[in-house]
């Protein structure tokens, strides 16, 4: 039941306020219908009467409410209530991901690889509705209690079927986390969310964006810095992270846009491969376990949580499994080669059994043979055996026997032992 002083708006109960932005404020609400939790945004007080930012506004909630993806955060509804805009968004326990790195410093390359891996996804997801999302950074990036990772606020994304809303030149988004291309105020593209991705995962990775801004005027601009890719090398700063991070960054924060990773999906792919191909339920297992190991999460009154060991040990056990399939298959194939290979060896020994075992010197075959053309020769000089008939006193070829001895001798040398022509098998 309903206290008197519960405000609502329309079918929603307004809560505590969670903060407010540039342009909007939060609210925590409740859905009683449905018995969920929600966020109410709406334009602060003093922007309201702005047309442009209206529209904006309005905008976001439908650009948002297009994309139906696990990593993105959903849009329940959107309406009007006393003359003021709201979008009732779907409620994320956590944190965002700037703030857990305000009080973690960094997080563990495998995990931060996991984030940036459900981040692209995410991304993924809004470049093929053909938009831009042009303010990918930690502080729109929500981290569940249940590791849940989700992309939020698409107050400037870009939908290029739709008319613009900034005029060619104006530059909109956060400064650290922009392209090149885009703090010129160029048209931009999906490479440019992927620069964003890439300066999240340095900072993932390090505690710091790549390119941070400073207020000294000898300095070079954020600009120049970037035109001349001036960053601390991750094999500097984080020298023990893996060299597939350090090239799949250095590949994102490239300034030409046509160097650079071209896309969203390959972003993914390259870090699926990495990963192990996790699933979306492994990554959420994982990136739990890290962040309430970090104490970062605190259990509350009457909260049931699962052990984070056995989350940490499940979110390997796919990998597990599947090096135990890969055993199987292995001691497999080794049996049948060792079958295959006793089944070899014992027909070799049948054939070898067939030979004679010690074969005569080839001086000896050669002696034979000698002796038996000597033979012939001297039949042949001494008329040998006269028949009967003219024909068998005419000269003779060759001694049916003589030959056959010869040959026999041949043919022998010519099959050597079985040490010679059959090596074992397992030395071949």
């Amino acid at each position: 039941m309903q206290s008197s002083n519960t405000r609502t708006l329309g079918s929603f109960v307004v809560g505590e306020s969670l903060g407010s932005g540039g342009m909007g404020e939060l609210f925590l609400g409740h859905q009683p219908a449905l018995d969920r939790l929600v966020v109410l945004k709406t334009l602060r007080r003093d922007f309201a009467s702005n047309e442009e930012l209206v529209e904006r506004f309005q905008r976001e909630a439908c650009l948002a409410a297009s994309v139906h993806h696990q990593n993105v955060v959903a849009v329940y509804d959107c309406f009007s209530h006393r003359g003021k805009q709201y979008i009732a968004l779907e409620c994320v326990d956590g944190l965002d991901l700037r703030s857990i790195l305000q009080r973690a410093g960094r997080l563990p390359a495998r995990v931060s690889a996991l984030i940036a891996l459900e981040c692209a996804r995410g991304i993924e997801a809004i470049h093929a509705r053909g938009m831009v999302h042009r303010d990918i950074k930690p502080a729109n990036i929500l981290i569940g209690r249940q590791g849940e990772t989700k992309i939020a606020d698409f107050g400037i994304a870009l939908d290029p079927s739709a008319s613009p809303l900034t005029q060619t030149g104006v530059a909109l988004g956060s400064p650290p986390y922009m392209s090149p291309e885009q703090l010129q105020g160029a048209r931009v593209d999906a490479r440019s969310d992927v620069f964003a991705m890439g300066a999240v995962l340095y900072e993932l990775l390090t505690g710091r964006p790549p390119y941070n801004l400073s207020g000294d005027p000898d300095q070079e601009t954020l600009l120049a810095r970037m035109k001349r890719e001036s960053y601390a090398p991750l094999r500097r700063a984080t020298p023990e992270s893996p060299r597939y991070l350090r090239g799949l960054v250095r590949s994102c924060l490239r300034t030409n846009p046509k160097r650079r990773l071209g896309s969203a999906t390959e972003l993914r792919v390259r870090l699926e491969r990495r990963l192990g191909r996790p699933t979306t339920t492994d990554a959420r297992e994982e990136i739990a376990a890290c962040l309430w190991d970090l104490g970062l999460f605190q259990i509350r009154d009457g909260e049931t949580v699962i052990s984070r060991v056995s989350r940490r040990r499940s979110g390997s056990s796919s990998a597990r499994i599947r090096w135990i399939g890969v055993g199987f298959v292995v001691a497999a194939v080794l049996a049948v080669l060792g079958t295959v290979v006793v089944q070899q060896r014992a027909i070799l020994r049948e054939l070898a059994a067939t030979f004679p075992q010690e074969l005569p010197a080839p001086a000896d075959v050669l002696e034979a043979i000698g002796s038996a053309s000597a033979q012939l020769r001297s039949t042949g000089e001494n008329g040998g055996e006269v028949g009967e008939t003219s024909e068998d006193t005419a000269p003779r070829e060759e001694s049916p026997e003589a030959p056959a001895a010869a040959d026999s001798s041949l043919g022998s040398a010519k099959s050597p032992p079985e040490s010679a022509a059959y090596p074992d098998p397992e030395t071949s």
